[in-house]
């Protein structure tokens, strides 16, 4: 049976499978007191359960993260990766467990294949502090973060920490960590609302303006910028992390709030002209308004669309929602700070959010910072 012949099964269950029928044994008849633990997290589709069939063509297959400390990797983490490439099944469920070496010029994203020699597996042995603080920015296994590490860290990078599944901890330590990254702190929250929310004041007048010089492109693509914004607030207000852009629509999709603000998003995106482009965004402006006002984090605030000063323009004034929000912040760390929130608030490189290292992020926010 080849991979496109085998019946798809989500990553997570693959993963699973592959953990109690393969990793594990052999993990126990060599090891037998060795605590570590076992999951399917950090990045990829299957982590936020949004792999599909399409997905196997790339990066994908039977994955297992196994988290020991420092020590027992550099005792035994050779030993593992051997033994797992000798005694492993060449196929879980039809699906090879063998993977192209990933410096192969001709195959860089790694496919699986057929192998009749050892097996080059993707269960990798990693030092759990080492791989929290590449992450995360520092080892959440020891502490819980800090303002400037919260505000250091990708969403999506969140996501996948803390995200996919745990199969074992034997020591606890994965799932403390995880534990701590969960959700971010009251105050956390509240200024990275106001920051959310000042992102859409600063544009909201430019759909109309746009247009208004017979620019509908420039309009339809501020109009774009703003459904963004309206869904990453969306998901900060329900406390979910923001997936990469892939899968923001997906992510959004299961929120509470989503099914009533579909339509008004999706019309701002397939308006043709300013008129309808207004009013869809005022609904949805609306309605992001009204949630934020059920949440009870502050005072009500009016949530009805009003001309642009004196301008022909309907916007909702999102200043106003800014003010209550930033005040209400009282953690000294966060209240004298600008309003440009958190690393990816302020910064959407693909390479910046997903390749750089905890370190450089945190020396990033650092900067962003100090304005």
């Amino acid at each position: 049976m080849t991979p496109t012949e085998a019946a798809f099964l989500p990553g997570l269950e693959l993963s699973r499978i592959l953990y109690e029928e393969a990793v594990r044994p052999v993990l126990y008849a060599a090891f037998p007191g060795l605590p570590y633990a076992a999951a399917r997290i950090g990045p990829g589709s299957e982590v936020l359960g949004f792999d599909t069939a399409r997905s196997a063509d790339h990066d994908w297959g039977p994955r297992l993260d196994l988290f020991l400390t420092a020590d027992d990797v550099a005792a035994h983490g050779d030993t593992i990766r051997r033994l797992l490439a000798d005694r492993l099944p060449k196929e879980i469920r039809g699906w090879p467990t063998h993977f192209r070496p990933a410096d192969d010029p001709l195959d860089p994203v790694g496919h699986m294949a057929a192998t009749d020699g050892p097996v080059n597996h993707r269960a990798a042995a990693h030092d759990i502090a080492g791989w929290l603080t590449r992450e995360a920015g520092f080892d959440a296994t020891a502490a819980g973060p800090s303002v400037r590490d919260w505000l250091a860290m990708p969403q999506q990078r969140l996501a996948g920490i803390t995200g996919g599944a745990v199969f074992h901890d034997g020591r606890g330590l994965l799932t403390t960590a995880r534990r701590r990254l969960a959700r971010y702190p009251e105050q956390v929250w509240r200024y990275l609302l106001a920051c959310q929310w000042q992102r859409i004041s600063q544009e909201e007048a430019f759909v109309g303006r746009c247009a208004e010089v017979g620019d509908e492109l420039g309009s339809a693509v501020v109009a774009a910028r703003q459904v963004r914004d309206l869904m990453r607030l969306s998901l900060l207000l329900e406390r979910r992390y923001a997936s990469y852009s892939k899968w923001l629509g997906s992510t959004f999709a299961q929120l509470d709030s989503a099914e009533g603000m579909l339509p008004s998003l999706r019309g701002a995106l397939a308006a043709t002209g300013h008129p309808d482009r207004e009013r869809h965004l005022c609904d949805a402006y609306r309605a992001v308004a009204i949630r934020r006002n059920e949440s009870g984090l502050v005072d009500p605030v009016d949530p009805s669309p009003r001309p642009y000063h004196g301008r022909p323009f309907l916007v909702l004034h999102a200043e106003r929602f800014v003010r209550p929000l930033a005040a209400s912040v009282t953690d000294p760390e966060l209240r004298g700070r600008p309003l440009t929130g958190s690393v990816d608030q302020w910064a959407d490189s693909t390479d910046l959010l997903t390749g750089a290292d905890g370190e450089a992020l945190r020396a990033a926010e650092a900067a962003a910072a100090r304005g």
